[in-house]
């Protein structure tokens, strides 16, 4: 008999609820916040009918006024400003991802993406919303991870990966009765998972491993004796990945599985990664993919060709053969074109991705996009076979737009976004399918919804945040455009202002520097920087030279010299900026970032005394050790330096936050994860020893078992802000506001 539970809640209230049955269904409501209205009755009661699991990450939950007395001074509460955020609030945010419109454009199939505060690990369910915002509901249930839902041609069944057995498996599931089967019982996870266009198939990649012969026999241990274990014998150039580590031979190959479930086949074969997109031929005979089988891939950066596979004899044919990365193939309706993916190869550090066709039957290959300046991303055609739509950032926001095949540009919609939760990367993608659009919509106040674009007209379809959100104060975004104190270039950042925010007050001021540094921040909601803000900071970012969205010449600004002078001074110019709007104490400034915002912070206090302290977090220091080192040593000496360090000693030395150590006199703290091998440890144990050795005030903060993404496990994202925070408070003057 399951339990009924009658509450009423009232703003500023934590409520954790267990509902438990003799059936054995068990949930959990955490950190659940409302606002009891004097006319407002609210019950649930959760039953679990026998044979079906199922399960709601959050419900607003209803009971009337009469199962709890309020006293009058406890309902005034409902007029005191809300709280501000809280870290652990950061468990109770949801966002959404991969949107698939189904082939009649009724409803969108969507991964719904939260953290989990038991197993401090993200999870990944899969929910259901009619195009309306109708009929919102668990696709299944979601104990288990699932990603990666597709529709089949006819949408009468959904494909997707789940762990629901145990480990990564391919899941049909029929959308009539929603009974459920595992298709595949596969070694490794499965990616890039792609209907035949008559149903009957499933086209996927996977890693094979290969084994490695050993350099030298080993010997036979005495019976009963425990000897050390046995060496890793390492021979490939590309032996490492951060969030991997060290790992042997594998290689990503194309396979097929009955749709019906059976046993899979691999398609491809060789020493060579087959990387997805997958896209079959009309005819459902062939698949389409991209691979760099030279003889010396390892050693070459952003080189593929398009091939295909003939799904009954495996034999691989060579669809294009241009100098540079073609990727992403997507055939056209009518099955007579091939849409890719291009960017020329060159050794600089940003070169746009072009949306080309291949005309299949003469292999003529026209850009269609080489009037758009910058990259021209996530291709999906139109059902009319006659443009494209893409994903375009600019500026600081993401947008999809459409290109016709006589290269006609056109916008379709704004607002992508809200799908890089800690902090305020452009992010978001979408579908099409129907004559609906669906996308992940984002603010500088929420994280991701679904929102559907039909016949020009922008539905928000979900309001994933609404019961946590609703009912927090958090800092707002202002947009700031300033120049260049350097060569007078146009800045675009932004600045958070804390929630309680007075104009007529001065407050201590944090610069928070993105990662890339070829990537960029824009006016999107932020965990990481929001606490920030509720800790009474103003928190100030920017696009610096270099940041992306802003044309190819923008980003080739720092060809050759990140970090540098140059950059330092696009921060700096901002900071002085604000400081001159009178909102901001210039006796209080701090700097923190991380990755390429770490090595940008690290130059910085070689360069200046003017912060309190600063946070470098995962920086390099040394780009001699770190380019010969990290996971990323190929593309990088090739990109980003005129040559190896070996030949250009001096240019990598100038570039290194360590030349600079000796002029350092701001407090820093440097936080790593100890596994990291994008920006290894050694990197911040020589900044940190360096410090040390000159009597700089400094700390390193290891995080055990953490890679470069920090922020993959939710407890980490809290300790990097409550470190950053900690630091600073340690230096931060008292202000002409008596804090």
């Amino acid at each position: 008999m399951a339990q009924s539970h009658t509450i009423a809640a009232y703003r500023f209230f934590r409520i954790e609820l267990c509902f438990k049955s003799s059936l054995g269904y068990s949930h959990r409501v955490t950190h659940w916040t409302g606002c009891l209205q004097p006319d407002t009755h609210e019950k649930i009661a959760m039953i679990k009918p026998k044979g079906i699991s199922f399960s709601l990450s959050k419900i607003f939950i209803k009971s009337s006024l009469g199962a709890l007395i309020l006293s009058m001074s406890t309902l005034s509460l409902a007029s005191e400003p809300a709280p501000a955020l809280d870290a652990m609030d950061v468990f109770e945010l949801e966002w959404a991802s991969d949107p698939q419109v189904a082939p009649d454009g009724k409803s969108v199939v969507y991964v719904r993406r939260s953290f989990d505060v038991m197993s401090d690990a993200a999870k990944a369910t899969l929910w259901q919303v009619s195009i309306d915002g109708s009929d919102h509901r668990p696709l299944n249930s979601n104990l288990h991870r699932s990603t990666s839902p597709r529709w089949s041609p006819k949408g009468d069944k959904i494909a997707y990966v789940s762990s629901e057995t145990g480990s990564s498996q391919i899941h049909i599931q029929w959308m009539d009765t929603g009974q459920t089967s595992v298709a595949s019982h596969l070694q490794q996870s499965p990616s890039d998972l792609t209907w035949s266009p008559d149903g009957q198939w499933l086209a996927f990649t996977m890693s094979v491993k290969k084994s490695t012969p050993p350099i030298a026999k080993r010997r036979k241990a005495p019976e009963g004796a425990v000897w050390a274990q046995p060496p890793v014998t390492v021979t490939t150039t590309r032996y490492q990945y951060d969030g991997r580590g060290i790992v042997g031979p594998a290689y990503r190959h194309v396979f097929v599985i009955p749709a019906d479930g059976g046993v899979a086949r691999q398609l491809t074969s060789g020493d060579f990664n087959h990387n997805g997109r997958l896209s079959w031929s009309a005819d459902s005979t062939s698949i389409f993919f991209s691979a760099d089988r030279s003889d010396d891939w390892e050693l070459r950066s952003d080189e593929a060709d398009i091939y295909s596979v003939s799904l009954g004899s495996g034999a691989l044919t060579q669809i294009t053969d241009l100098p540079g990365a073609e990727r992403s193939p997507a055939v056209s309706p009518n099955g007579k074109l091939l849409a890719i993916s291009y960017e020329k190869s060159r050794p600089l550090a940003f070169t746009p991705d072009r949306i080309a066709t291949v005309d299949l039957s003469t292999k003529d290959v026209r850009i269609l996009t080489e009037a758009v300046d910058g990259d021209a991303t996530n291709i999906l055609w139109r059902a009319d076979g006659k443009a494209l739509y893409f994903a375009f950032d600019e500026r600081g926001e993401r947008y999809i737009k459409q290109v016709t095949l006589n290269k006609a540009v056109s916008s379709v919609a704004t607002g992508l976004g809200g799908t890089s939760v800690g902090r305020p990367y452009l992010s978001g993608g979408f579908h099409t399918a129907g004559g609906v659009v669906a996308y992940t919509k984002g603010g500088p106040d929420r994280p991701a919804d679904i929102a559907v674009m039909q016949r020009k007209t922008p539905k928000i379809v979900t309001a994933l945040n609404d019961d946590l959100l609703n009912y927090r104060s958090l800092g707002e975004v202002h947009e700031i455009v300033y120049n260049s104190s350097f060569d007078g270039q146009e800045i675009q950042g932004w600045y958070i202002t804390p929630p309680d925010f007075d104009p007529t007050k001065k407050y201590p001021l944090i610069l928070e520097i993105h990662g890339g540094p070829h990537l960029a921040y824009g006016p999107h909601f932020s965990a990481e920087l929001q606490l920030m803000a509720a800790a009474g900071y103003i928190v100030f970012y920017d696009n610096h030279r270099g940041s992306l969205s802003y044309g190819e010449d923008f980003a080739l600004l720092l060809q050759y010299k990140y970090s540098s002078e140059e950059d330092f001074a696009d921060h700096m110019s901002g900071i002085d900026a604000l400081i001159e709007r009178g909102i901001v104490d210039g006796d209080n400034l701090f700097i923190a970032g991380g990755s390429a915002g770490g090595i940008a912070t690290a130059y910085a206090v070689g360069l200046t005394d003017r912060f309190n302290a600063a946070v470098a977090a995962k920086p390099v220091i040394n780009w001699v050790s770190k380019t010969l080192t990290a996971d990323s040593m190929v593309g990088q000496i090739y990109h980003q330096f005129p040559g190896p360090p070996w030949e250009h000693l001096d240019h990598y030395w100038k570039r290194s936050p360590l030349s600079l150590v000796g002029n350092v006199v701001t407090p820093t703290l440097l936080l790593t994860g100890e596994e990291d091998r994008r920006t290894p440890m050694s990197e911040t144990e020589q900044f940190y020893q360096a410090l040390r050795l000159r009597g700089v005030d400094s700390a390193m903060v290891r995080l055990p078992g953490a890679s470069h993404g920090i922020a993959s496990r939710p407890s980490r994202l809290i300790t990097k802000v409550d470190h950053i925070l900690a630091w600073f408070e340690r230096y931060r003057k008292e202000d002409s506001n008596g804090r």
